[in-house]
């Protein structure tokens, strides 16, 4: 702030008699902190004079310097004679000015100094409440009787503390207010979702997105972001929770306009959609994933592995008789002997129960006796325990289980790495007669005219052992498994699927096909324009050379160490195409675990004893509570800045 000076202005010359005069900018040199000149008016001003005009009255040159302007250029000495003695008006004005450019004479700064000590005091106060509220927020506690009862503990423990907070706090900024609690949890929250928003920068990302019912039985969607970060690693962040009142496909779109809109991410950068497909919501997630891809062909819908493959074994359950039956018994013995129980949607949920089954054989038997005999238990649970007993120490029964396992532990291991070796019938029925011969159990020839269990000899097919158990057992359960794989997993998905399979640097980069990786970089039109697929045919052919030659990509396992070794050895700026197509299949969701584990948090932290928890401060609390590690990178001073942003406060920091 000053004087307005324009030292290169090309003055305008007025005529005095037979002589052209203008203004002449060194005067600015002499007169630095009051002499201004108006290009307008080809005047000049003081500045000092015009601020403080009141005070001057008619002194020094009245109003010439003040409205109406110096322009005389042929009397200089008028500039002196405004200036005047020590004491004249003009200097005094000048004082003033001087005081009001400087910060320290201001009235606001006096009150500023005075308040020094109050401000430090504040400070510590304050920063104390944010650790409060950072372990409460982690620890996915109640605030209410909790945040007094550490803060005074802190107080005891810290005398700067002690001096400032609770009792010694003055009585109209104490920080104890449920209003300031819940200010300090929604700038934690802001905090570290801006954390979050910030790290995925420009990248392209895919969503996660699941519904499940709160304490208070409200639908509440879960969003999760999945993207490859800037050293090459897949990442994956809850960003917040919605209550949707409807459950329709355009109410769910709308939710998730809204929280991009809030947090600033576009939907031109969507890469991929990822829902469970076993909500109660599932046709409604397929309105929404047609919605999406309406607006992004390239956001592709990916039904969760895991989730596909748990299904699958429910719909061949419940369309086989025989296993149907026999997962009917072992849900029987898991309800007597109190075994960890099936769950429909839940993984491996069945294949480790029959585990545990084949584990503890000798011991289930021997409760159960138990239970057979003990004359305290109903009748109705004594004939349950006996019918069990002679069942499960059949031979149909034991080799049921054991092709059972065999059939779980491969969708067991696909539903964690999508690959396990197949097993046979021979194998099968090798290990169920090594079990029953263990636990003296029958064991039929396999040549033999199949008898069923329970049944009469005289209505029996003739059909052989080896037949039945092969044919209308093994054959037949791994045909309907086939067709709800089929069923569950489109040709798009599948297509998709095997080409990014391409990437993988498994055994020297064994499954590089590179017309399977230019049809990858098809699917996706928006990131691969015609001349970059032609420039990527090109650059995969020196990619996989210097892939296969180089010591620094040998041993890597899956797409996501080579992510990260090409960032590290700045690869992905050499073969940016060939990069992008692995951040592609990177981006690409194929598990939605990270959503029921945010759903599992959200059971603990709104719970039955707080179920009155309304959905935003529901929502501060779960971002912190699930992102941690980003919430633990965030320094108390950036939370009490956004504290401090959000509203006026009574001190400032």
């Amino acid at each position: 702030m000053g004087p307005c000076q324009p030292r290169f202005h090309n003055f305008c010359k007025s005529k005095f008699g037979q002589q052209q005069r203008r203004f002449n900018p060194t005067w600015f040199n002499k007169y630095e902190n009051w002499l201004e000149y108006s290009i307008s008016k080809n005047a000049a001003y003081c500045l000092c004079c015009y601020l403080f005009r009141p005070e001057i009255g008619e002194q020094a040159s009245g109003e010439i310097f003040t409205k109406n302007g110096f322009s005389n250029w042929k009397k200089l000495e008028r500039l002196e004679e405004h200036v005047g003695s020590p004491n004249s008006a003009h200097n005094k004005v000048v004082g003033y000015c001087e005081d009001l450019m400087k910060q320290e004479q201001h009235v606001q700064t006096f009150f500023n100094k005075h308040s020094y000590q109050d401000r430090k005091y504040y400070r510590i106060r304050l920063f104390a409440s944010i650790d409060v509220v950072r372990l409460l927020l982690e620890q996915g506690l109640a605030f209410r009787g909790n945040y007094l009862r550490i803060l005074r503990f802190l107080a005891d423990h810290n005398e700067d503390i002690k001096k400032v907070t609770v009792k010694n706090a003055p009585g109209n900024n104490m920080l104890i207010a449920p209003s300031i609690q819940k200010d300090i949890v929604r700038a934690c929250s802001i905090e570290t979702t801006n954390a979050i928003i910030r790290d995925v920068g420009d990248a392209l990302f895919s969503v996660l997105i699941d519904e499940s019912r709160d304490a208070s039985m409200k639908e509440q969607m879960a969003v999760v972001l999945q993207y490859v970060d800037k050293n090459g690693s897949v990442i994956e962040c809850f960003i917040g929770l919605k209550h949707v009142t409807s459950t329709t496909a355009i109410s769910l779109k709308e939710a998730l306009d809204q929280l991009f809109s809030k947090h600033g991410l576009s939907i031109s950068r969507l890469r991929g959609q990822g829902y469970d497909g076993a909500s109660n919501m599932q046709g409604e997630f397929n309105g929404l994933r047609t919605l999406i891809m309406n607006e992004n062909e390239c956001a592709y819908y990916i039904h969760c592995f895991a989730h596909q493959l748990q299904l699958v074994i429910v719909a061949v359950a419940k369309k086989h008789d025989q296993v149907n039956s026999f997962l009917n018994v072992a849900a029987n013995v898991v309800n007597v002997i109190t075994l960890k129980r099936f769950g429909d949607t839940r993984w491996g949920s069945h294949y480790g129960t029959l585990l545990r089954i084949i584990s503890l054989f000798p011991h289930i038997i021997s409760v159960l006796e138990i239970v057979a005999k003990d004359k305290s238990n109903s009748s109705e649970q004594r004939f349950q325990a006996n019918y069990l007993i002679e069942f499960m120490q059949s031979f149909d029964f034991v080799l049921s289980l054991y092709l059972m396992r065999d059939i779980l532990a491969l969708s067991n291991k696909l539903s964690q790495a999508l690959q396990r070796k197949d097993q046979d019938i021979l194998n099968a029925i090798k290990l169920a007669s090594s079990f029953c011969l263990k636990h003296d159990i029958d064991v039929p020839n396999m040549n033999d005219i199949f008898l069923p269990w329970g049944r009469s000899r005289r209505k029996a097919r003739k059909i052989s052992n080896m037949h039945y158990f092969q044919v209308e057992l093994f054959f037949a359960v791994l045909d309907l498994q086939l067709q709800e794989l089929n069923n569950r997993f489109n040709e798009v998905n599948m297509e998709l699927l095997l080409c990014l399979a391409c990437l993988c640097p498994n055994d020297a980069f064994a499954a590089f096909d590179k017309d399977k990786l230019v049809r990858l970089a098809q699917f996706y039109p928006k990131d691969f324009s015609p001349i970059e697929l032609m420039a990527l045919k090109t650059q995969l052919q020196i990619y996989i050379m210097d892939m296969r030659s180089s010591t620094e990509f040998a041993g890597l396992k899956g797409i996501s160490d080579l992510a990260k070794r090409m960032v590290e050895t700045k690869k992905d700026k050499v073969y940016p195409l060939v990069y992008l197509s692995v951040t592609l299949a990177l981006v690409l969701p194929v598990f939605t675990a990270t959503v029921e584990r945010t759903f599992s948090a959200m059971k603990f932290v709104k719970n039955e004893l707080r179920n009155r928890m309304g959905d935003e401060w529901m929502n501060d609390n779960l971002i912190v509570y699930v992102e941690k590690d980003v919430f633990n990178s965030i320094d108390n001073e950036s939370i009490a800045q956004c504290f401090h942003n959000m509203k006026s406060r009574r001190e400032q920091l």
